[in-house]
């Protein structure tokens, strides 16, 4: 609960400091095509892992910070980029590099406050609240689909 207020007191806090922010999200998909997504205890839904690039980090770094952080996953190729989003609607000024990743190892992980549950799901029963924008990039890279311009 208390990790749930700092963000939301200090979230609109950052943005208007940085003007703009640029974030990853990573579609990793196992070998049943199954996609990993997690449930943060800050904001509601599911979606595909990721967060924020910090200064001095390139996007790979990003993705292999969060994707560790979020669900001891460690990729075993270099993800492949899917493409690049505004998320203007939800965010002023953010902007998202979606990655895919199909070939990585699983390390041992457990919750924490940011991350309560994390998992693998059949494409075709994602969780009940799984978010538009995670199930529009899922549907854009299994269907080959061009991605849309907008998260």
């Amino acid at each position: 609960m208390l990790s749930r207020i700092l963000i939301r007191v200090l979230q609109p806090w950052f943005r208007l400091r940085r003007g703009m922010t640029l974030g990853v999200r990573i579609v990793v998909l196992d070998d049943a095509n199954r996609v990993f997504l997690v449930r943060h205890g800050y904001a509601p839904g599911w979606l595909l892992p990721g967060g924020g690039v910090e200064r001095g980090q390139t996007f790979y770094d990003a993705v292999e910070r969060e994707l560790a952080e979020e669900g001891g996953i460690v990729p075993d190729e270099r993800p492949v980029l899917h493409g690049l989003f505004s998320n203007e609607a939800k965010f002023r000024g953010d902007h998202v590099a979606c990655f895919v990743l199909r070939k990585f190892t699983r390390k041992d992980w457990t919750p924490t406050l940011e991350i309560r549950e994390a998992g693998f799901f059949p494409v075709a029963d994602l969780p009940e609240g799984t978010t538009g924008g995670t199930r529009r990039r899922i549907a854009e890279v299994l269907e080959g689909r061009t991605p849309l311009a907008n998260w």
